[in-house]
């Protein structure tokens, strides 16, 4: 991917944490650009305008750390408000994790939290008939191996909502919209196994209270590479760009 194309990363991330500058480096890496080509947005300072979307080509929507759609806070509406403007623009976005869910809320979808279904690690999904067609999730193959870390999941898919990849313990992993430019995952296609542990390293409680597993035992049952998704966000860059 060159580096002509621009995007911006809404996150929902505490100033101090130091996530914040790690996703910039993992999307960064998936996407073959550099850094520098990803500007962020503070989503817990509020949503962006109209001239903000028109300066990039492509926005990034990831996880969060400290912050919840379910349990929100005085910001969320601000940021279920881009979410809408995003899908009234059709702007081209990708989002992961916090953003999956955040974007199935805004649009009138359910999420929910519920640790008996959390995912942790690296896990297995499988495409649906819809995913198995569509161009950029079609190569990963009937199944495929993601990097996860979530304790909410989406409940129920908003209307226009197509499902694309489920897991055993989560229906709704991967999803577009009919008419949109839009596409969402649960899981992590911007982490590899590395930058996944790099992650996890901050919250060995997370790991603890999800898998009932000290951080290295759980390292060594529960994740390994997932080179399955390497190539989805710079397929999913190409795709929206021909359009």
């Amino acid at each position: 991917m060159t580096s002509t194309v621009q995007y911006l990363l809404m996150q929902v991330r505490n100033p101090d944490d130091p996530m914040a500058e790690h996703e910039v480096r993992a999307f960064a890496h998936h996407l073959h650009c550099e850094p520098s080509d990803i500007r962020t947005w503070d989503l817990l300072r509020g949503g962006p305008d109209t001239g903000t979307l028109d300066d990039c080509d492509i926005v990034l929507i990831g996880g969060s750390g400290d912050y919840s759609v379910v349990s929100g806070g005085a910001w969320l509406e601000s940021a279920l408000n881009a979410m809408r403007l995003l899908h009234e623009l059709d702007k081209p976005t990708f989002a992961s994790c916090w953003g999956c869910q955040a974007m199935a809320r805004a649009m009138g979808g359910t999420v929910v939290t519920d640790p008996d279904r959390a995912e942790v690690g690296t896990h297995r999904l499988h495409l649906t008939e819809h995913g198995r067609r569509d161009p950029v999730t079609g190569p990963l193959g009937d199944s495929f191996l993601a990097q996860m870390g979530h304790q909410d999941r989406i409940r129920t898919l908003p209307p226009g909502a197509v499902l694309l990849a489920s897991s055993e313990r989560v229906e709704h992993q991967a999803w577009t919209f009919e008419d949109r430019r839009i596409y969402c995952t649960q899981f992590h296609p911007e982490l590899n196994l590395e930058l996944l542990l790099d992650r996890l390293r901050r919250y060995p409680v997370y790991i603890e209270q999800t898998t009932g597993l000290d951080y290295d035992t759980f390292v060594e049952r529960m994740c390994t590479d997932a080179h399955d998704t390497d190539d989805l966000l710079a397929r999913f860059v190409r795709r929206v760009l021909e359009n």
